[in-house]
């Protein structure tokens, strides 16, 4: 074949297949055209009418209403208003407070030795008795008051809880000891108190002890005040 007639032949091939891949890219962007007319065209999924009754969720009758984080404070009837429920919340403190120095019937303060050996029998002895506490029949220390009832007692904080005498007192130790006041069978209970407290103050800065409330916490001034207001 003439060389001529040959390039001829092979550039009217190139151009009838860059012709047909023309016509094949026109053809599939305008399918591609039909179908997104035809998408557009359909009820989009998440419309009410693109779900079956079936698949909805009906909250109307719900227990419970779901409400965004940080806005429970919305769900109060509309007659509470912000300020009622921001002094309903400013009293959690004194609600926490009553609730810490709900007293038991049986009051009960310690004082624990400082040092490692505890107290002295003897040295014990001679504080209750600079104190005006009692021996009693029942091996403890107590308040006598003037009708010769007991107003309250002082124990050792081991079991049995009682204190020897005589001969025995020298070699006699304990970790701290424990004052109970039955606040409830008293008449004049908030007097009765206040001589429990300043007892137990003496006692402890005598024999250099550390005083623990009824919860096992340090005494503290706000702690007598709120269990006097109590009695």
């Amino acid at each position: 074949m003439d060389k001529e007639l040959l390039r001829i032949v092979i550039i009217a091939t190139g151009f009838v297949v860059i012709i047909g891949m023309i016509l094949w890219s026109y053809i599939k962007n305008r399918n591609a055209m039909e179908d997104e007319d035809s998408i557009e065209s359909e009820k989009v999924i998440g419309s009410s009418g693109a779900i079956s009754d079936a698949l909805k969720l009906h909250t109307e009758h719900d227990d419970f209403d779901i409400v965004p984080v940080g806005s429970a404070k919305r769900t109060l009837d509309s007659d509470d208003n912000e300020s009622d429920w921001d002094t309903e919340f400013d009293g959690d403190d004194e609600m926490e407070s009553d609730t810490r120095n709900v007293l038991p019937e049986i009051l009960q303060f310690g004082v624990v030795a400082s040092d490692d050996e505890g107290f002295n029998g003897v040295e014990l002895v001679l504080v209750f008795e600079s104190v005006g506490l009692e021996y009693g029949d029942m091996k403890v220390y107590e308040r006598i008051n003037k009708q010769g009832d007991v107003d309250f007692g002082v124990a050792c904080m081991v079991e049995p809880g009682t204190f020897p005498d005589g001969e025995y007192l020298a070699s006699f130790n304990c970790p701290g000891i424990v004052f109970y006041l039955q606040h409830q069978d008293l008449e004049d209970a908030q007097n009765v108190f206040d001589d429990f407290v300043d007892t137990i103050k003496t006692v402890a800065k005598e024999l250099d002890g550390v005083i623990w409330d009824h919860q096992r916490q340090p005494l503290t001034d706000e702690t007598i005040q709120a269990i006097r207001r109590s009695l």
